[in-house]
């Protein structure tokens, strides 16, 4: 089942995720909605507060990049209860968009690898180094379990510019072809 993607705005893409555990209520169901969602959104990554659950569980399909990014291939995987345990190598910019946030691409500098310890969709234990697209992609996607955004980190001039957009988001007034929920939007 597709889910609607929360919007801009939202008070679940502030807070700070909560771990799960193997019994989380129809666990294997919410993997398999937010695939079919992020296809269907046409994204490379999609977080558990995006479809509007505080919960530490994010998808990210890289292939999409690919093949601009070669990394990006065949770089499709679960992420639960994730915890970056370093940031490392070359500070790089990169443009980044986010389902949340339609139509806003901005710079975004992140470092260009990372350490994380996360476990898999069977809760099988991982520790890895990623960069590249995959680290680009994980560091997106972790942002949203502990309440930001990428227009979080781009300078405040620039947020400040962004802030009729970013109002008009909330309200629901922009165009997607996926489902979304609007904090703001006022009904007809």
């Amino acid at each position: 089942m597709i889910l609607p993607i929360v919007a801009y705005g939202h008070p679940v893409l502030k807070a700070v995720a909560k771990d799960i555990t193997p019994d989380y209520p129809d666990l294997e169901q919410l993997l398999a909605d937010m695939w079919e969602t992020l296809t269907h959104s046409e994204g490379v990554g999609l977080a558990a507060p995006q479809v509007n659950r505080s919960i530490r569980l994010f998808v990210v399909d890289g292939n999409p990049f690919y093949p601009d990014y070669p990394d990006g291939k065949d770089f499709k995987q679960v992420f639960i209860n994730a915890q970056i345990l370093e940031f490392f190598g070359e500070d790089v910019s990169f443009r980044e968009g986010c389902l949340s946030l339609p139509n806003i691409y901005e710079d975004v500098i992140r470092k260009d690898k990372i350490r994380i310890h996360y476990l898999d969709e069977h809760f099988v234990e991982h520790e890895e180094v990623f960069e590249g697209i995959r680290s680009r992609i994980i560091q997106h996607e972790y942002d949203h379990l502990e309440g930001h955004v990428h227009v979080d980190r781009i300078a405040p001039l620039r947020k400040t510019l962004l802030q009729r957009k970013l109002r008009d988001i909330t309200e629901g007034k922009c165009d997607v072809d996926y489902k979304m929920i609007f904090p703001k939007k006022k009904r007809r």
